[in-house]
């Protein structure tokens, strides 16, 4: 037992020792950071309280996305089941809002028609700025099985500019998790502060 506890303290010591080599380079190697944010190395001190303040904005934004759900066919059935228990959307910080002055994602989930076009790019406009858009699904994305269809827009991205892409018809609720999961990953890149003058 005693020697057992000395080999886990060895590892242990050694693991710790490998780890204070990697923060101590200036470098970090391929693949690890040395801290969670993207902005590594600042050039000034106003640079890095900007790098700073960003990170602390990006923290907010990821941690409470509020989407509006836009379901215009069945790919809607599984952004319902993403919001059920068994996903549990809230643990993300993702609520639900059913008014787009009041939310920062929008769900497009489903076939977009021409008539439904001017009305998406509408409730769009309606959006406060930071605003973000998941496109959820074959028809969404493209047009799907409607592609050549004359009433259906192939992608809602001609109307509106689109974050992230779900594939699937319909794509499941994990899938649509994991593009939650790459808008934060996009939203925790931001560098708004930073930028501030090229606007």
């Amino acid at each position: 037992m005693l020697s057992a506890l000395r080999t886990a303290g060895a590892v242990g010591t050694r693991r710790l020792a490998s780890t204070q080599a990697i923060a101590s380079n200036s470098e970090a190697p391929k693949g690890i950071a040395t801290t969670g944010t993207p902005f590594l190395n600042p050039s000034s001190k106003a640079e890095y309280a900007l790098a700073r303040l960003d990170d602390v904005l990006n923290l907010a934004q990821r941690g409470s996305i509020w989407p509006l759900t836009f379901g215009l066919a069945c790919c809607a059935v599984e952004m319902m089941h993403f919001a059920a228990p068994r996903y549990d959307m809230d643990r993300y910080g993702v609520v639900f809002r059913a008014s787009p002055r009041q939310a920062d994602l929008i769900f497009v989930a489903g076939t977009v028609t021409n008539k439904m076009a001017p009305a998406l790019r509408r409730i769009y406009d309606q959006m406060p700025e930071a605003k973000w858009v998941i496109s959820m699904g074959s028809c969404a994305n493209g047009g799907g099985y409607y592609h050549y269809a004359y009433s259906v827009l192939r992608g809602c991205d001609r109307v509106i500019p689109v974050d992230i892409y779900v594939p699937g018809c319909p794509p499941t609720a994990e899938a649509l998790l994991y593009g939650v999961l790459q808008l934060q990953k996009k939203i925790k890149r931001k560098r708004e502060a930073q930028l501030w003058y090229r606007r």
